[in-house]
């Protein structure tokens, strides 16, 4: 009988990391629900993944915490097939306000925990001889957009890493993508004032914002063998932004 496929998705508490995690559930996974600081809130998603998998805490801008979150899937599982880098943050300020630390802040988050868990993750993959790393990006990163520049700079730079690691990894059949949200129905789009949520809509040819369950059907083909031929992409989810 084959082993279960083993999943780790990084900021599962809440949100798209939520939906991705529930998902991957719903198709097979033991699933590995990372969470920084809301232990009730990944509690929530284990129970949406209706029990497959565990919780697994840390603070991935820590100096270690990404090969530790590593090694405890490994002594657990014994394998990983799997990884969704999904956990990141923003600062939203004008170029002439941000703060240097809040630029370095960004990197410490966004960056260099998907660059030290898929390094991590590639070592266990290479060994199974398959895999699949996806990295969470966004529309941000590729079109830009105002008082998010450092924002969009470290999405971009998700792109060009995964890209790279695609070459780097082909060879092992570990496939590396991304998935790029655009404006999603969150607890923080449904805070935005009501004429700046106009303002969005107007620039979505779907006319509409995407719902977690969308951007987490496309984690789930990035995840599967319907992908196979498929790496070094990035799969935008965005309503059609990127046509407008």
């Amino acid at each position: 009988m084959a082993q279960e496929k083993v999943a780790l998705v990084t900021g599962a508490s809440r949100g798209i990391g939520k939906a991705v995690a529930a998902r991957l559930a719903a198709d097979g996974h033991q699933v590995v629900v990372h969470y920084r600081s809301h232990l009730a809130e990944a509690e929530e998603t284990l129970a949406a993944c209706e029990g497959r998998g565990v919780i697994l805490q840390a603070d991935l801008s820590e100096e270690n915490a990404p090969a530790e979150l590593v090694a405890a899937v490994k002594k657990k599982f014994g394998r990983l097939d799997t990884l969704v880098s999904n956990a990141g943050m923003s600062v939203d300020q004008l170029l002439p306000f941000i703060k240097e630390e809040s630029f370095d802040r960004l990197i410490d988050v966004n960056v260099k925990p998907s660059f030290l868990l898929a390094k991590a993750c590639s070592k266990m993959m290479i060994k199974q001889k398959g895999g699949s790393i996806i990295n969470m990006t966004s529309v941000v990163g590729h079109m830009g957009n105002m008082g998010q520049s450092i924002y969009a700079a470290t999405k971009a730079a998700l792109t060009g890493f995964t890209k790279s690691i695609a070459f780097d990894l082909a060879r092992y059949n570990i496939r590396a993508n991304c998935v790029a949200p655009g404006f999603i129905e969150t607890d923080m789009t449904s805070a935005l004032p009501e004429q700046v949520q106009e303002a969005i809509l107007a620039k979505i040819p779907l006319g509409r914002l995407g719902s977690t369950a969308e951007v987490a059907a496309a984690v789930s083909f990035l995840a599967s063998e319907h992908s196979s031929y498929i790496t070094g992409s990035t799969l935008h989810v965005n309503g059609g932004m990127m046509t407008s």
